[in-house]
């Protein structure tokens, strides 16, 4: 255990104090704290079934459109989180990758999800599937009710026209709803509807004993008014505070999406002209604070250097996760953090690195109890960042290596949001009325439930993720 390190207690206000303000503002005003239904139990073994029909009936299209509904025909209430139903098709080439959008749902959009997986045993008519499944804000689906229409629709990643003829779930004949067990449903990961492809019975991989569940994005929006963003949970700043430059502003348009390496990236541009009024921060956080023990992972962009205007600025990159201190010195408040200082800062000359776990602080006066470590040098360009969190320790790892473990102390006894801001300590760094602007970017965000991976597994899954065509999943669920 340590307090905060030396050089970083005057000047630094506190991320605990600054960030908790802002994760407040965001969580009440998205409804996190609002109470779940109480747990369903699964329905009888026949307590589903599913409906189909499809509203392209071609043998090729430029995209499948399977529009479901799911009833349930027990007589006890489901719990749809515990519902997967899969649709079965054929690549139109190994190499493929797809793209799942729900177009309209009656129970909304926002509570439906869509990954894609490959078969086990492939057949002439099948090799992947798309799963669909529900988040817990779904809630119930009474007996003898059903969701309603689930307008779904998944396209060739390059959108090139693709061939349903072959699929093994397809029917062009189809275009008014009625039972079809080419389709599978699962409740509580027992198959309760249909017939997979020969030899592919189902499983739930996503959801494997002592957890598993995932959220997943890879960041692939227009901008940041782009209404998938709040649909998949994140909240773009734009609440006044701290941390950081009095009289600051958190500028929304200020995050942007673009193109790196073939992929979406996500950026945040810090700016600022000299004075608080000229400076913008950027920050992107999770709605729900529902994350606590497992594994996280970003691919994340430092900069040492401004794209625009004089260097030298105190600036802080991110990658954290944090929930609210209740009380000075709660001993149940809980943050980890990756900051880079490529200019210095808090005391310090150069660039640093600290990853930091935190017990509690006291605003004023200021008093931490928190573990760090640190590395002195440049962490300029694309990082892999990784931070496991077990029964035991917090460890933290770099780009594959490891950087530091820190005391079972500091385990989080309250779950949390992830978060990634960029922002200015002060500005005694660069005494210049130049404006000036700096990047960083996010590739994509990962958090598995209570499983702890290796940075090698981390980078295995989410290259699963890609190849299979899904941009987004949210597993995990809420507390």
């Amino acid at each position: 255990m340590s307090n905060r390190p030396t050089g970083r207690s005057t000047g630094r206000p506190g991320p605990g104090r600054a960030r908790l303000a802002l994760a407040l503002a965001a969580l009440l005003g998205g409804g996190a704290l609002t109470a779940l239904p109480a747990q369903a139990a699964p329905a009888a073994a026949d307590g589903l079934s599913v409906q189909y029909r499809t509203s392209a009936g071609g043998a090729t299209a430029d995209q499948t459109e399977p529009w479901l509904k799911v009833r349930n025909t027990g007589s006890s209430p489901v719990q749809l989180s515990q519902v997967k139903v899969r649709y079965y098709f054929k690549a139109d080439s190994p190499s493929d990758t797809y793209r799942f959008a729900c177009s309209w749902a009656v129970r909304g959009c926002s509570v439906v999800t869509g990954t894609f997986g490959t078969l086990g045993n492939p057949t002439a008519t099948a090799d992947r599937y798309l799963e669909i499944g529900f988040t817990q804000a779904a809630g119930t689906l009474a007996p003898g009710a059903d969701t309603g229409d689930l307008q779904l629709r998944f396209h060739r990643a390059n959108w090139q026209t693709l061939r349903q003829s072959d699929d093994y779930s397809f029917n062009g004949a189809q275009t008014s709803y009625a039972n079809w067990d080419k389709v599978t449903a699962q409740l509580a990961g027992a198959t309760v509807w249909g017939t997979a492809p020969q030899g592919n019975d189902p499983t739930d991989p996503t959801d494997p004993p002592g957890g598993g569940q995932s959220l997943f994005d890879d960041f692939d929006y227009s901008s940041h008014t782009d209404p998938a963003i709040s649909a998949h949970g994140w909240n773009v700043r734009a609440n006044s505070g701290g941390p950081g430059v009095p009289g600051a502003t958190w500028d929304p348009s200020k995050v942007t999406f673009v193109s790196a390496g073939g992929n979406s990236v996500m950026n945040l541009e810090t700016s600022t002209a000299g004075t608080g009024a000229s400076t913008t921060h950027t920050e992107v956080l999770t709605r729900a604070t529902k994350f606590r023990n497992g594994t996280y992972a970003a691919r994340v962009k430092f900069s040492d250097a401004p794209k625009s205007g004089p260097d030298g600025d105190h600036l802080v990159q991110t990658f954290f996760t944090i929930n609210d201190l209740k009380a000075p010195m709660a001993d149940d408040y809980a943050e980890y953090d990756f900051e880079y200082l490529p200019n210095g800062g808090w005391g310090e000359p150069a660039n640093i690195l600290y990853t930091t776990s935190w017990e509690t602080y006291n605003p004023e006066p200021w008093q931490a109890v928190n573990q760090h470590s640190e590395q002195r040098r440049s962490y300029t360009g694309w990082h892999d960042l990784v931070v496991t969190i077990d029964d035991s320790a917090i460890t933290y790892y770099v780009d594959g290596q490891h950087f530091g473990t820190h005391d079972a102390q500091y385990l989080p006894e309250r779950p949390m949001s992830i978060n990634f801001n960029q922002w200015l300590i002060d500005l005694n760094g660069q005494t210049s009325t130049a404006p000036r602007a700096y990047d960083q970017q996010v590739d994509y965000v990962l958090h598995v439930k209570d499983q702890v991976l290796t940075p090698a597994q981390v980078a295995a899954k989410v290259a699963g993720y890609r190849n299979a065509g899904t941009g987004f999943v949210d597993e995990v669920p809420a507390t």
